[in-house]
């Protein structure tokens, strides 16, 4: 651990103790690995689940590490637990990662989605609020929706002028598709808590960032379906390829995969969030687009590549039908809809933080791929070859 570390002016940065909501989850459990072994901050690690961040929690060999006494984890839904204000209190700064994220709950679970999204998330903006404590909120890059260009002439040469699709956080309208289209309940909500954020901060002077991530992948996302999460769940793209191609079976294109997409290293996105919590005065009321705007790909090309990277990793030969064609009605059900574009702009945070994402996109896919195969491989070829009770 860094014995001393300085922000971007130069000044000594202070430990402070942080409360973590989600820290058991994928961003978190980076977040924690990140702040032990770099910093002199405390975390309060809240969650429902720790199994992502039980290495740092119960070190093998019976050896307590050298980090025992700066994270303490509270299991505590946050929804229902009087405890919730009371860890709050006792830090310095909240960060709130906790959310149901996954596509394919958003139109058949509207209802959890709203409430996790932004329900759940009130009585985190109050406590923080009422007890001016600083607050990190995660929101997502969903908020911005469809782009303008999505709604120009194919053949529209405007189509092309970043003006039409480039998302930036102070100016880009949210368009979401009509009220059936229930898919957009999640970034309708996150919308929502993101406005009562800002106006808790400038009616009652409340200290809060937030941030936007563009697909952060890496290590330990998502789940696998049947091995880590549920087996009839449909995680996001990445972990659903990730499945297909360790199951050796054909990656399932939602509407041929036209939609674009750009991915950002779990570890560089860690990076800006790092220089979030250590630098308030220059992250406090602002928002934050946090992705790689040079990792964009359509989730064809996405599959092509992980399908390449996968051979590679494993020595495997890819499947002679690598990939097939599934509409998003019987992929995902009733009611949903996409967005077609997500670039994010980077100037803010470039200028506020001087942040840049480096790794690329093949790099971070192997890094990716390499993980999930070493942790789920045999388990899968046990589940597969699992005998089927008659």
């Amino acid at each position: 651990m860094a014995t001393a570390r300085v922000d971007l002016e130069g000044n000594l940065v202070k430990p402070i103790t942080i409360c973590m909501i989600g820290a058991g989850g994928f961003i978190g459990s980076h977040l924690c690995e990140k702040l032990l072994a770099e910093t002199p901050h405390v975390i309060l690690a809240v969650d429902v689940y720790n199994d992502k961040i039980r290495h740092l929690l119960e070190p093998s060999g019976g050896m307590s590490p050298q980090w025992a006494d700066r994270i303490q984890f509270h299991r505590l839904n946050i929804k229902n637990d009087s405890r919730l204000e009371g860890l709050i209190k006792m830090a310095d700064l909240t960060i709130n990662l906790a959310a149901i994220c996954t596509p394919a709950d958003y139109n058949t679970r509207p209802l959890d989605t709203i409430y996790s999204n932004f329900i759940d998330a009130l009585p985190v903006v109050k406590y923080c609020s009422e007890n001016g404590k600083r607050l990190i909120h995660f929101s997502t890059c969903e908020i911005y929706g469809k782009t303008i260009g999505s709604f120009l002439p194919k053949d529209s040469p405007l189509r092309e002028d970043p003006a039409y699709y480039l998302l930036t956080e102070d100016e880009s309208p949210c368009i979401f598709g009509s009220i059936e289209k229930q898919r957009w309940s999640y970034a309708c909500a996150k919308q929502l808590i993101e406005r009562l954020i800002y106006a808790e901060g400038s009616e009652n002077g409340l200290e809060f960032t937030i941030v936007r991530p563009f697909n952060w992948i890496g290590p330990r996302m998502d789940f696998i379906p049947g091995i880590d999460g549920p087996s009839e769940g449909v995680p996001r793209v990445l972990a659903c390829f990730s499945n297909n191609l360790l199951r050796r079976e054909p990656l399932k294109l939602v509407d041929g995969g036209e939609s674009q997409r750009t991915f950002v290293y779990i570890k560089d996105a860690i990076e800006a969030v790092v220089l979030m919590i250590e630098n308030p005065a220059r992250a406090n009321g602002q928002i934050f687009n946090v992705g790689n705007p040079n990792n964009e790909v359509t989730v064809r090309q996405l599959a092509e590549m992980m399908t390449q990277v996968y051979s590679k990793v494993t020595g495997e030969s890819p499947l002679d039908t690598p990939t097939i064609d599934i509409s998003s009605k019987e992929f995902y059900g009733e009611g949903y809809d996409d967005s077609d574009k997500r670039i994010p702009d980077m100037t803010i945070i470039n200028r506020q933080l001087g942040w840049n994402p480096k790794t690329p996109l093949w790099d971070l896919l192997e890094s990716t791929l390499t993980y999930q195969h070493r942790t789920y491989a045999e388990a899968i070829k046990k589940a597969i070859n699992k005998p089927v009770a008659s």
